[in-house]
C-alpha cells in the first residue's frame, strides 16, 4: 500500500512542477496584469507547489508510518532539486518549443 502513496506523489510532483509553465492564470485563479505572466510570477506558484507537494508528503508519512521523522538540509536541496527535473519539460515547453511552434505558423 506504502509503495502506490509513493507512486502517487511522485506522480503529483511532476505535474505540479509543471504546471506554472502551461498555465497563464496566476495561481490558476487570477488574471495577471498584462495579460501574461512574468517569470516571478511562475517562480514563486513553483514554490508554492514544492511547499504544497511537501506538506503533502509529510501527511502521507504521518499516515503510513504515524510518526514523522526529522530531515536535515540536506534531504530538503535533494527535493528541490528533484523539483527542478521534474519541471523541466514544463519549462522547455514554456521557453523553447512554443515559441519555435509560434513562429512555425506565423510562416
Amino acid at each position: 500500500m506504502s509503495a502506490v502513496f509513493i507512486w502517487i506523489l511522485l506522480l503529483a510532483a511532476v505535474i505540479a512542477a509543471n504546471l506554472p509553465w502551461l498555465s497563464e492564470r496566476f495561481f490558476f485563479f487570477f488574471n495577471p496584469p498584462g495579460g501574461s505572466k512574468r517569470v516571478w510570477m511562475r517562480l514563486l506558484e513553483w514554490l508554492v507547489l514544492y511547499a504544497l507537494i511537501g506538506l503533502v508528503a509529510v501527511g502521507l508519512e504521518q499516515k503510513a508510518s504515524g510518526e514523522r521523522y526529522t530531515q536535515d538540509w540536506e534531504f530538503y536541496v535533494v527535493t528541490l532539486c528533484l523539483f527542478v527535473v521534474f519541471a523541466i519539460p514544463g519549462f522547455v515547453y514554456r521557453y523553447q518549443l512554443r515559441p519555435l511552434l509560434q513562429r512555425h505558423r506565423a510562416r
